[in-house]
């Protein structure tokens, strides 16, 4: 099931493009609204999923880069082992190994990823986040979907 590798460098490459024009055009910390709750904001994250371990003092960087490097070789022998039929956890896993990847490349050069959507009601804003997140927690929910037999063919056909 390799062939869906071609998903994760789709993701892979919106990305990194995303995130090379949010740096190169806004300035840090800038917000641009866009509709009535949602802003592009151009923030830098050290820590992990919503900000997590932030500021632990600069070793979250390697500890997060080692276990998105980690996950992503998991991920790729997943992906190779799968059969034919398992489509929908293909597809998850190649969402999640895109966005993996993209967030461990940004850890790599820059020790921070970048963050830009900016989603808010009033004046509570979930944290930023950007399209490598938003791969993996699409792929995620399509894998719990997977577990609870949704896109399962039924046995007996």
């Amino acid at each position: 099931m390799l062939k869906w590798l071609w998903l994760s460098f789709v993701v892979l490459v919106l990305d990194q493009v995303t995130k090379l024009a949010v740096a190169a055009n806004m300035q840090l910390y800038q917000s641009i609204q866009v509709l009535p709750f949602f802003n592009l904001t151009y923030v830098h994250n050290t820590g992990a999923a919503f900000s997590f371990l932030s500021e632990a003092g600069g070793w979250q960087r390697w500890f997060f880069a080692v276990l998105a490097f980690v996950i992503s070789v998991v991920i790729t022998v997943w992906l190779a082992r799968l059969k034919r039929h398992e489509t929908l956890l293909a597809v998850s896993l190649a969402l999640v190994l895109g966005g993996a990847v993209g967030n461990l490349i940004d850890r790599l050069a820059y020790g921070y990823v970048i963050d830009f959507l900016d989603v808010y009601y009033q004046d509570w804003h979930w944290p930023a986040f950007n399209i490598a997140d938003s791969a993996i927690t699409i792929g995620v929910a399509l894998m719990i979907a997977e577990s609870f037999g949704f896109g399962k063919k039924d046995e007996a056909s």
